[in-house]
């Protein structure tokens, strides 16, 4: 949106079709590029126009139509996860939440954009609604996974590929414009801050509730937890989104703010970690749960990479944070080369197995990935290039995660058989 904001600038018949598209995220992206654009006479035009908006909206009059989709999209997730005290069966018995947790989580979302779209394009409904009943009854019927490496890996990688189907359909299936896919990153940023806090603030209120009901010698532990608690962490998300598109203002402070903050900090708890890695001897190589662990690391940090250079992309040059940047991709990327190195060893060892073959092949992903980064980022910070060329490179390298969560999921146990 920002990008397509910037080059219309010139054209007040598509900046009006932008607007009107979506209102709320124009807004949102405005306002984030105005800095770079104040001195344009169209600028000041639509910051008065939105500035005027927000001041008739300053009590922040709640869309009932909005609310209804809001608890229309809760209430379908709550029923959806409830399934197995509905149809009385233990869900740990069959691993219920393992197989569907991800299905209903993004489901819920995904009703929700829908609902609110300003225009609901049959097709797109048809194709999302076709690949949530496929990847249901395919999880579901599965042979029981517990001991099979190849169906766990479904088990882990459906979700990531249903974020994948969500991030389509929150750009509204427009698969051209990378500058939406940076959008969607932004969003999961904010999404994920928000959600947290709600979880935080929910997590109080369970506390509070069952502490007092217990004073008065009512127990309603199992009752609040199987009812309420897990009703509210299924919608938390959804009522996030609802936060995210209704007040952008709110939401836009906390991802930058949180970037800057944890950034700096990232990078030294990892200069400290590895230099302790070094002195204590350990090594990824001959130790399979440190690898395990040491890969997880990196996929943290490598997320950590990603959503700052997502979070800062549209403020003003911030040398420091660029910078810190820049080291913590070189660090990652020098974790990634360890970590890659060590998969080979046990591939060379012990030979393929779909363990070993998904990390191997994630590893691989994201060294390509964090090399682009890498350069990209020492550009900004030795040529003074604008962050957007990184932000281009993370989005172009987005669909490549798509198409090995597709394959890992749904081919990794043709491939490898049911072990």
């Amino acid at each position: 949106m920002e990008t397509a904001i910037k080059e219309n600038l010139n054209h007040p018949g598509e900046l009006e079709k932008l607007y009107r598209s979506d209102k709320k995220r124009f807004e949102q992206s405005f306002f984030a590029i105005y800095p770079d654009i104040a001195a344009l006479p169209t600028a000041d035009f639509w910051k008065a126009r939105l500035t005027y908006d927000d001041q008739h909206d300053a009590k922040w009059k709640v869309d009932r139509k909005e609310i209804f989709y809001l608890v229309v999209s809760c209430l379908l997730a709550a029923l959806l996860i409830k399934i197995p005290q509905w149809f009385g069966f233990d869900p740990e018995v069959n691993a219920f939440y393992m197989k569907n947790a991800g299905i209903i989580v993004f489901l819920g979302l995904s009703t929700y954009v829908f609902l609110t779209k300003s225009r609901l394009d049959l097709r797109d409904l048809i194709i999302s609604l076709s690949v949530y009943v496929l990847s249901a009854l395919y999880v579901n019927l599965l042979p029981a996974g517990e001991k099979s490496d190849s169906i766990i890996l479904t088990y882990i990688h459906l979700p990531l590929f249903l974020w994948c189907l969500y991030g389509v359909i929150f750009i509204d299936f427009d698969l051209k414009e990378r500058s939406k896919r940076i959008d969607y990153l932004k969003y999961n940023g904010d999404l994920a801050i928000l959600t947290l806090l709600i979880l935080i603030g929910g997590g109080v209120l369970t506390a509070v509730t069952i502490g007092l009901f217990s004073a008065i010698d009512l127990h309603i532990e199992n009752f609040y937890m199987e009812n309420i608690a897990i009703i509210g962490l299924v919608a938390s998300p959804i009522v996030a989104t609802y936060i995210i598109r209704n007040y952008p203002a709110i939401a836009d402070k906390l991802a930058p703010i949180i970037a800057r903050i944890f950034s700096p900090l990232v990078l030294i708890t990892l200069l400290v970690y590895l230099i302790f890695m070094i002195v204590t001897g350990k090594d990824p190589y001959n130790d399979r749960d440190f690898l395990l662990v040491f890969n997880l690391m990196l996929l943290g940090v490598m997320a950590i990479v990603v959503f700052s250079v997502a979070g800062i992309t549209t403020h003003k040059k911030q040398r420091f944070n660029e910078w810190t940047l820049f080291i913590l991709s070189l660090l990652t990327l020098t974790i990634d080369l360890v970590a890659l190195s060590a998969i080979i060893y046990r591939v060379g060892e012990f030979g393929f197995t779909p363990n070993r073959t998904a990390v191997l092949g994630s590893n691989l992903l994201i060294l390509a990935h964090l090399v682009l980064i890498t350069i990209d980022l020492f550009k900004v910070v030795w040529k003074a290039n604008e962050m957007k060329i990184v932000e281009q490179t993370i989005a172009r390298y987005l669909p490549l995660y798509a198409a090995w969560t597709l394959l890992v999921t749904f081919f990794f146990p043709v491939i490898f058989g049911w072990r």
